[in-house]
């Protein structure tokens, strides 16, 4: 079978990889405890309603900074970059973080 192909023969459709990073400020936390229960609920939210995988990246052990990765895969580049856009606006509209820079990449 042609590595190409899929089990029925078919060709596969393209892959799209978008991982969207997000540095954040979460402006009320004085301690990591208090980040960590912001950053976790606003995870778990995006988890769920985009079905996005989400990981903290950067600036663990800072009780104010962090930086989230979330990456998407589909077959449609359209609409893994509107769900990223989506994602990256509910973080600036968030009222417990404020969004320093967001950033794209495709895999």
């Amino acid at each position: 079978m042609d590595k190409s192909s899929g089990a029925f023969g078919k060709a596969m459709n393209p892959t799209v990889v978008g991982v969207l990073h997000l540095r954040l400020d979460v402006v009320q936390a004085s301690t990591l405890k208090d980040k960590r229960q912001v950053i976790k609920s606003f995870k778990d939210r995006l988890h769920h309603a985009f079905n996005v995988s989400v990981a903290e990246v950067d600036h663990l052990d800072h009780h104010r900074l962090a930086v989230l990765a979330m990456a998407m895969v589909s077959n449609d580049h359209a609409y893994v970059e509107g769900a990223l856009q989506k994602i990256a606006s509910q973080a600036a509209m968030h009222r417990d973080m404020v969004l320093l820079e967001s950033r794209v990449e495709w895999l």
